[in-house]
C-alpha cells in the first residue's frame, strides 16, 4: 500500500488540554509544512497498556500524505510531542501525546523474519511498520476505520484477523467509541 498511518494517542492532560483536545490540536500542528492530513478514525476510549493505575487512553489512526523520509517524519512527530509536553519517562507510562508511524508505505525495515529486530522498549532504530501493532487492540480498531483493507507489511494479516484476534483481551482494549461530540472535525 502507498500510504502512511500514524497511531495518536493521549492519556494525560498537557498544555494542549484533555486527551481528546491534545490530539485534535496535533493533527491540526500536523497537517502543515509538507504533512496533510487525509483521513482520521473515530477517536476510542481503551484500557492503558503497562503502568498500573494510569488512565485510560483516547487514540485514533490518521492517514497521511508527505514527501519527508521516514526518518525525518518521526523527527517531526518528536517535535509535536515535546510541545504537547510529553517528556521522557517509563516505557509504557502515562502520556500526554504519543504518535506512531505504524505503516510508511508499506516498508520493512529493522525486522528478521517476521520479528522486529530490538530487545527492549527505549531508544531503537525506526522499525517499520511499528513493531506492536498485531498486540494492540488500540491501533486495530481505529486502523479498520480508515484503512479497512491494510495489510501487516511482515506478517500479510489483514487488520480484520489481527483485530479478531485480540477483540476481546484486556491489555489496550477498545473501551468505548467516544460520543460524535468528542470526535475530530476530519473523519474518514
Amino acid at each position: 500500500m502507498s500510504q502512511i498511518l500514524l497511531g495518536i494517542g493521549a492519556n494525560y492532560p498537557g498544555p494542549w488540554g484533555e486527551p481528546c483536545q491534545t490530539i485534535q490540536r496535533a493533527l491540526a500542528e500536523l497537517d502543515r509544512n509538507g504533512v496533510r492530513v487525509k483521513a482520521v478514525s473515530q477517536l476510542y476510549e481503551t484500557a492503558a497498556v503497562g503502568r498500573a493505575g494510569q488512565p485510560s487512553y483516547v487514540n485514533a489512526v490518521a492517514v497521511i500524505e508527505t514527501a519527508m523520509s521516514p526518518e525525518a517524519l518521526l523527527r517531526r512527530l518528536k517535535q509535536i510531542e515535546r510541545a504537547a509536553g510529553r517528556r521522557g519517562g517509563s516505557p509504557w507510562g502515562p502520556r500526554t501525546l504519543d504518535v506512531d508511524i505504524l505503516d510508511y508505505k508499506g516498508r520493512v525495515r529493522n525486522w528478521r523474519g517476521a520479528v522486529p529486530r530490538f530487545s527492549r522498549a527505549g531508544r531503537r532504530p525506526l522499525i517499520l511498520p511499528h513493531p506492536w501493532i498485531e498486540a494492540r487492540p488500540f491501533v486495530l480498531r481505529p486502523l479498520l476505520d480508515v484503512a479497512p483493507g491494510w495489510r501487516h507489511p511482515v506478517t500479510k494479516e489483514s487488520a480484520e484477523v489481527l483485530w479478531r484476534r485480540l477483540a476481546l483481551g484486556r491489555e489496550g482494549r477498545v473501551l468505548r467509541t467516544l460520543a460524535p461530540e468528542t470526535r475530530l472535525a476530519r473523519g474518514a
